[in-house]
Protein backbone atom coordinates (compact mmCIF):
# COMPACT_ATOMS: atom_id res chain seq x y z
CA UNK A 1 0.00 0.00 0.00
CA UNK A 2 1.01 3.59 -0.85
CA UNK A 3 0.69 5.70 1.90
CA UNK A 4 0.32 9.59 2.35
CA UNK A 5 4.48 10.32 3.26
CA UNK A 6 5.41 13.83 5.43
CA UNK A 7 8.75 14.90 6.09
CA UNK A 8 9.54 16.86 9.36
CA UNK A 9 12.48 18.51 9.63
CA UNK A 10 14.62 18.71 13.05
CA UNK A 11 15.25 21.40 14.21
CA UNK A 12 17.83 20.52 16.75
CA UNK A 13 20.44 19.81 13.45
CA UNK A 14 19.58 23.84 12.63
CA UNK A 15 21.80 27.01 12.77
CA UNK A 16 20.28 29.09 15.33
CA UNK A 17 22.46 31.76 14.90
CA UNK A 18 19.95 31.97 11.44
CA UNK A 19 17.01 29.74 12.22
CA UNK A 20 14.32 32.03 11.02
CA UNK A 21 15.96 31.85 7.14
CA UNK A 22 16.49 27.75 7.91
CA UNK A 23 12.93 27.05 8.92
CA UNK A 24 11.69 29.51 5.88
CA UNK A 25 14.56 27.69 3.27
CA UNK A 26 13.17 24.16 5.12
CA UNK A 27 9.19 25.08 4.57
CA UNK A 28 10.46 26.37 0.85
CA UNK A 29 11.49 23.09 -0.23
CA UNK A 30 8.45 21.35 1.34
CA UNK A 31 8.36 20.47 4.80
CA UNK A 32 5.26 19.23 5.52
CA UNK A 33 5.97 19.76 9.61
CA UNK A 34 8.85 20.74 12.20
CA UNK A 35 10.17 17.75 14.97
CA UNK A 36 10.84 19.74 18.26
CA UNK A 37 13.38 17.88 20.37
CA UNK A 38 12.95 18.48 24.14
CA UNK A 39 15.85 17.22 25.88
CA UNK A 40 16.41 17.82 29.95
CA UNK A 41 19.88 16.41 30.52
CA UNK A 42 18.27 13.46 32.82
CA UNK A 43 16.28 11.12 30.28
CA UNK A 44 19.16 11.24 27.71
CA UNK A 45 22.54 13.11 28.25
CA UNK A 46 21.80 16.12 26.63
CA UNK A 47 20.08 19.74 26.89
CA UNK A 48 17.79 21.45 23.95
CA UNK A 49 15.39 24.06 25.24
CA UNK A 50 12.09 24.58 27.05
CA UNK A 51 8.03 25.82 25.71
CA UNK A 52 9.51 29.21 25.55
CA UNK A 53 12.23 28.92 22.67
CA UNK A 54 9.00 26.87 20.97
CA UNK A 55 6.54 29.61 21.36
CA UNK A 56 9.06 31.74 19.49
CA UNK A 57 9.98 29.59 16.86
CA UNK A 58 6.07 29.23 16.57
CA UNK A 59 5.77 32.81 15.18
CA UNK A 60 8.50 32.13 12.27
CA UNK A 61 6.07 29.29 10.69
CA UNK A 62 2.28 28.15 10.12
CA UNK A 63 3.47 24.59 9.82
CA UNK A 64 2.52 22.46 12.30
CA UNK A 65 4.82 21.58 15.42
CA UNK A 66 5.81 18.00 16.81
CA UNK A 67 6.90 18.81 20.63
CA UNK A 68 9.13 15.45 20.75
CA UNK A 69 9.48 15.08 24.74
CA UNK A 70 12.88 13.37 25.80
CA UNK A 71 12.49 14.03 29.42
CA UNK A 72 11.69 12.08 32.30
CA UNK A 73 7.64 12.60 33.83
CA UNK A 74 6.32 14.73 30.92
CA UNK A 75 3.18 14.81 32.13
CA UNK A 76 4.53 17.73 34.38
CA UNK A 77 5.07 19.51 30.98
CA UNK A 78 2.87 18.46 27.99
CA UNK A 79 0.25 21.48 28.79
CA UNK A 80 3.05 24.11 28.62
CA UNK A 81 3.92 22.73 25.18
CA UNK A 82 0.31 22.56 24.27
CA UNK A 83 0.14 26.81 24.84
CA UNK A 84 3.84 27.10 23.54
CA UNK A 85 1.56 25.93 19.89
CA UNK A 86 2.49 22.54 19.22
CA UNK A 87 0.05 20.40 17.30
CA UNK A 88 1.26 16.80 18.19
CA UNK A 89 3.16 15.77 21.43
CA UNK A 90 5.14 12.76 21.49
CA UNK A 91 6.34 11.32 24.52
CA UNK A 92 8.53 8.16 25.65
CA UNK A 93 7.00 5.28 26.95
CA UNK A 94 10.12 5.06 29.22
CA UNK A 95 9.53 8.08 30.77
CA UNK A 96 6.49 7.22 32.33
CA UNK A 97 3.89 4.91 34.25
CA UNK A 98 1.08 6.69 33.01
CA UNK A 99 1.28 6.57 29.47
CA UNK A 100 -2.63 5.90 28.73
CA UNK A 101 -3.30 8.60 31.34
CA UNK A 102 -0.99 10.65 29.28
CA UNK A 103 -2.29 10.30 26.20
CA UNK A 104 -6.01 10.21 27.16
CA UNK A 105 -4.99 14.12 28.56
CA UNK A 106 -2.99 14.91 25.53
CA UNK A 107 -6.44 14.00 23.51
CA UNK A 108 -8.68 15.97 25.43
CA UNK A 109 -6.35 19.04 25.35
CA UNK A 110 -7.32 19.13 21.46
CA UNK A 111 -3.28 17.69 20.51
CA UNK A 112 -2.33 14.78 18.64
CA UNK A 113 -0.84 12.09 21.35
CA UNK A 114 2.25 10.72 20.48
CA UNK A 115 4.54 8.21 22.10
CA UNK A 116 8.01 7.07 21.18
CA UNK A 117 9.69 3.95 21.88
CA UNK A 118 13.65 4.05 22.17
CA UNK A 119 15.83 1.21 20.07
CA UNK A 120 15.92 -1.05 22.75
CA UNK A 121 12.27 -0.98 23.54
CA UNK A 122 9.93 -4.00 22.13
CA UNK A 123 6.82 -2.44 19.95
CA UNK A 124 4.40 -5.19 21.75
CA UNK A 125 4.91 -2.60 24.89
CA UNK A 126 2.15 -1.10 22.78
CA UNK A 127 -0.12 -3.25 22.54
CA UNK A 128 -2.59 -1.89 25.42
CA UNK A 129 -2.09 1.77 24.61
CA UNK A 130 -2.03 2.15 20.64
CA UNK A 131 -5.34 2.85 20.35
CA UNK A 132 -4.57 6.27 22.25
CA UNK A 133 -1.84 7.17 20.29
CA UNK A 134 -2.02 9.38 17.29
CA UNK A 135 1.18 8.88 16.31
CA UNK A 136 4.20 6.13 17.00
CA UNK A 137 7.63 7.51 17.43
CA UNK A 138 10.31 4.31 16.32
CA UNK A 139 13.34 5.95 17.41
CA UNK A 140 16.55 4.98 14.47
CA UNK A 141 19.30 6.08 17.18
CA UNK A 142 19.76 6.22 20.85
CA UNK A 143 17.89 9.29 21.74
CA UNK A 144 20.32 12.46 22.87
CA UNK A 145 22.03 14.02 20.33
CA UNK A 146 21.64 14.78 16.43
CA UNK A 147 23.66 13.38 13.40
CA UNK A 148 24.17 9.58 14.83
CA UNK A 149 24.44 6.75 12.49
CA UNK A 150 21.10 5.02 11.68
CA UNK A 151 19.76 1.55 13.50
CA UNK A 152 19.51 -0.70 10.85
CA UNK A 153 17.11 -2.74 13.29
CA UNK A 154 14.46 0.08 13.44
CA UNK A 155 13.40 -0.83 9.74
CA UNK A 156 12.30 -4.48 11.73
CA UNK A 157 10.49 -2.48 14.46
CA UNK A 158 8.57 -0.30 11.73
CA UNK A 159 7.44 -3.41 10.40
CA UNK A 160 5.76 -4.58 13.60
CA UNK A 161 4.81 -1.03 14.29
CA UNK A 162 3.12 -0.90 10.99
CA UNK A 163 1.18 -4.50 11.71
CA UNK A 164 0.16 -3.19 15.22
CA UNK A 165 -1.43 0.31 13.99
CA UNK A 166 -3.39 -1.74 10.86
CA UNK A 167 -4.93 -3.99 13.41
CA UNK A 168 -5.52 -1.63 16.40
CA UNK A 169 -5.76 1.76 14.99
CA UNK A 170 -5.49 2.35 11.46
CA UNK A 171 -5.53 5.95 11.76
CA UNK A 172 -2.67 6.22 13.78
CA UNK A 173 1.33 7.65 11.83
CA UNK A 174 4.19 6.17 11.86
CA UNK A 175 6.99 7.83 12.83
CA UNK A 176 11.06 7.11 12.61
CA UNK A 177 13.55 9.53 14.23
CA UNK A 178 17.28 9.25 14.06
CA UNK A 179 19.64 8.82 11.30
CA UNK A 180 17.28 9.72 7.91
CA UNK A 181 18.78 10.40 4.60
CA UNK A 182 18.73 9.92 0.90
CA UNK A 183 20.09 5.90 2.14
CA UNK A 184 17.40 4.62 3.90
CA UNK A 185 14.12 6.94 3.38
CA UNK A 186 12.83 4.73 0.87
CA UNK A 187 13.60 1.67 3.07
CA UNK A 188 12.10 3.61 5.96
CA UNK A 189 8.57 4.35 3.63
CA UNK A 190 8.72 0.29 2.43
CA UNK A 191 8.40 -0.61 5.86
CA UNK A 192 5.19 1.58 6.91
CA UNK A 193 6.57 4.89 7.70
CA UNK A 194 4.22 7.90 7.18
CA UNK A 195 6.50 10.32 8.94
CA UNK A 196 9.98 10.92 8.29
CA UNK A 197 12.38 13.03 10.40
CA UNK A 198 14.85 14.34 8.89
CA UNK A 199 17.58 16.70 10.57
CA UNK A 200 21.03 16.67 9.53
CA UNK A 201 21.02 15.54 6.21
CA UNK A 202 18.26 18.88 5.43
CA UNK A 203 20.23 21.16 8.26
CA UNK A 204 23.35 20.60 7.50
CA UNK A 205 23.32 20.46 3.68
CA UNK A 206 24.36 23.81 1.88
CA UNK A 207 21.09 24.05 0.89
CA UNK A 208 18.04 22.92 3.10
CA UNK A 209 15.25 23.58 0.69
CA UNK A 210 16.89 21.65 -2.27
CA UNK A 211 17.98 18.94 0.64
CA UNK A 212 13.86 18.97 1.50
CA UNK A 213 13.05 18.06 -2.53
CA UNK A 214 15.59 15.67 -3.00
CA UNK A 215 14.22 13.30 0.07
CA UNK A 216 10.29 14.24 -1.53
CA UNK A 217 12.10 12.77 -5.27
CA UNK A 218 12.86 9.79 -3.53
CA UNK A 219 9.64 9.27 -1.87
CA UNK A 220 7.59 9.92 -5.15
CA UNK A 221 10.07 7.79 -6.97
CA UNK A 222 9.37 5.19 -5.00
CA UNK A 223 5.38 5.92 -5.09
CA UNK A 224 5.58 5.69 -8.81
CA UNK A 225 7.43 2.77 -9.47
Amino acid sequence: MIRKVRIAPSILAADFAKIAEQIAAAEAGGADMFHLDTMDGSFVPNISWGPKIVADLRKLTKLPFDAHLMIVEPERYVDRFIEAGCQYVTFHYEATPHAHRLLTHLRSAGVKPGIAINPQTPVAMLQDIIQEADLVLVMSVNPGFGGQPFIEHALAKLVEARELIDACNPECELEIDGGIGSSNIERACEAGATILVAGSSVFEAPDPAKAVRSLRERISSRSSR
